[in-house]
């Protein structure tokens, strides 16, 4: 079976079952990674995504396809909220959260009310951050993986998953929750 690195360069060469398959593969991941930040209406920046894959560079050295692919997706959400919010406006994602630019909370509800809290909380902190936990923890990217998707420096990784961590924290307590355990372990991958 052909990898996703095979697979892109064959959908890129026109093989549309390459492309399918490639889709398939990652679309739940990427399908939540929107819906988390945009709520339910994702369909346009799914294709988008997958399309600039489709026309973007040829791969990464030394990247997995997921960071490469998330990658796309979060330069594709950071052109979505500069255009949405700011109207062409500097901002500046280390600083502003989804709160800051006037989303509303996602219309899916959450199973229970821990996950409610830390969907609000993960919403209140700068979105750069709220991507990193994400990618750590949810996508089980390691920590080379997200240096790569959020074009920063391998040793940086740590640091911001740290100052993330500690943000989603503050804004759990800040919402009334209680922040203990909130992580359990840190990923192993994010420690890379």
């Amino acid at each position: 079976m052909a990898d996703d690195w095979e697979l892109l360069a064959a959908w890129r060469a026109g093989d549309a079952a390459a492309g399918n398959a490639l889709v398939a593969a990652h679309f739940e991941s990427v399908s939540r990674f929107f819906r988390g930040k945009l709520g339910d209406d994702v369909e346009d920046v799914l294709q988008q995504t997958f399309l600039a894959c489709v026309e973007g560079k040829d791969r990464i050295d030394g990247a997995s396809f997921r960071s490469y692919l998330f990658g796309v997706a979060t330069r594709r959400l950071f052109d979505l909220l500069r255009a949405r919010y700011r109207a062409g406006r500097a901002v500046s994602f280390s600083e502003v959260s989804l709160a800051d630019l006037g989303t509303t909370p996602s219309e899916r509800v959450a199973r229970n009310e821990r996950a409610q809290l830390l969907q609000a909380a993960l919403r209140e902190i700068p979105l750069d951050a709220q991507i990193a936990l994400e990618l750590a923890y949810w996508e089980g990217l390691s920590g080379a993986e997200i240096a790569v998707t959020l074009e920063i420096e391998p040793g940086t990784v740590r640091s911001r998953l740290s100052r993330a961590r500690d943000q989603l924290r503050d804004a759990v307590l800040a919402l009334g929750g209680d922040a203990e355990n909130l992580f359990g372990a840190a990923p192993a991958e994010a420690a890379d």
